[in-house]
């Protein structure tokens, strides 16, 4: 047999085979794509089965066995074709980065998380540092982040990030703080020095007082009302649209609301799920493993409508009077009966202080609440305020304050 006959993708005799398919899930973990060492040892038997004369067999059996979720096969197959067209592909696309290259290279049109797959990383990493945990290595590279990529970070949509950008902007939005405002509550306390202004004589504590002094008054306690934060109610959207959102807005919440008073937070997709217990964990990873195992309709539909039904039916006591306030996370895309989700609406902001929808589709330019369950939301919510990237989310603790101030 003449190495003519020998496909592109390696001689299996050799080993390049394997190699190359590891090398490709390798490349698919870059990409975000879960992918672990079982699958690759399937897809290798997988393509044993099936052959390498017909790309689209080939490419049809190792998506099989590699995607679990709809959401990466597209990833998947823009992966394989740039990676299997030429075996030295891998090569080519990482000199062509190198500065020494001559010209301008023309953007990509690649998905991010594919550009991410194929790219040279800045340091690569010796023998001795692949032992290395992954914590320490992602703390280096975020040590080595310029000014210029912290602002680019900054303003980027979590949608157009790659795997290891998305990783990194979820851990720096965990630092990233949500003030809830604080409302008068009904319980007294002796006031300080500051909050003096409104309060009311304390006459058990004069009396006392006195008798401490032998008459003499020297002193003048007061009373004041106890300030509270207001009890949070989150509804966060976890259907196939507001995947890449969800995840790192219930990690920004869990971080930024962890002195608040009351706090029930829900996911809503085809169902409701209560996710109070997850958040009262400490650590924001294990409330993320644990919301992740209570959610069994990630990535579906939406059906905000039922969801609420759902909370009027069975959660009605985590709303406290006329005092919490709702923050409903969704882009609006919902798929339910437009009458419910309105009706459901107007039951909740009648037992509640304030509704506020946060929508990532702010980041467009001229958005327009347009389909039938947006409108609904923009009808019934106190304010509509974005959520799309790092910058929206620093603004939001400001724009809660305003919202709160103004009686809007």
């Amino acid at each position: 047999m003449t190495t003519t006959g020998i496909q592109q993708l390696g001689d299996v005799r050799s080993g390049k085979l394997a190699g190359n398919i590891t090398a490709f899930g390798r490349a698919l973990r870059r990409a975000g794509v879960r992918t672990d060492a079982m699958r690759i040892a399937l897809a290798a038997e997988a393509v044993t089965l099936v052959g390498v004369e017909d790309r689209l067999d080939l490419s049809a059996a190792m998506e099989a066995v590699m995607v679990s979720r709809e959401q990466d096969r597209m990833v998947f197959r823009e992966l394989f074709d740039a990676w299997f067209r030429d075996p030295e592909l891998a090569n080519k696309l990482l000199a062509q980065m190198l500065p020494s290259a001559e010209g301008k290279a023309e953007p990509s049109k690649r998905r991010p998380r594919v550009r991410e797959a194929l790219t040279a990383p800045r340091n690569p990493a010796k023998p001795a540092e692949l032992a290395k945990p992954d914590r320490e290595i992602e703390f280096e590279f975020d040590a080595a982040m310029t000014s210029s990529d912290r602002q680019r970070l900054q303003h980027a949509d979590f949608n157009a990030l790659g795997a290891s950008e998305y990783r990194l902007v979820e851990r720096l939005a965990r630092d990233i703080r949500l003030p809830i405002p604080e409302l008068p509550s009904r319980r007294l306390r002796v006031a300080g020095d500051a909050g003096r202004q409104h309060a009311r004589m304390h006459w058990p504590g004069v009396l006392h007082e006195a008798a401490r002094t032998g008459g003499e008054i020297l002193r003048l306690p007061k009373l004041a009302r106890r300030q509270q934060p207001l009890p949070l109610l989150v509804l966060v959207d976890v259907s196939g649209s507001m995947e890449r959102y969800a995840r790192l807005l219930l990690a920004f919440l869990h971080a930024a609301t962890r002195r608040a008073g009351r706090r029930d937070v829900f996911a809503f997709g085809t169902r409701l799920t209560d996710l109070t217990p997850a958040f009262r964990l400490a650590d924001t990873d294990a409330m993320l493993g644990a919301a992740s195992l209570a959610i069994d309709d990630f990535a579906g539909g939406t059906r905000l409508g039922s969801s609420l039904t759902e909370l009027r039916r069975a959660h009605t006591r985590r709303l406290t009077g006329r005092r919490t306030l709702v923050l409903v996370i969704s882009d609006g895309l919902d798929t339910g009966e437009p009458s419910l989700l309105e009706q459901e609406l107007r039951w909740l902001k009648r037992h509640s202080r304030r509704l506020l929808w946060l929508n990532p589709l702010l980041r467009f330019e001229g958005y327009a609440p347009l389909a039938r369950g947006a409108s609904v939301l923009h009808r019934q919510a106190d304010a509509m305020l974005a959520v799309h990237n790092l910058s929206a989310l620093e603004q939001l603790a400001a724009s809660l304050a305003a919202l709160m101030r103004s009686g809007r």
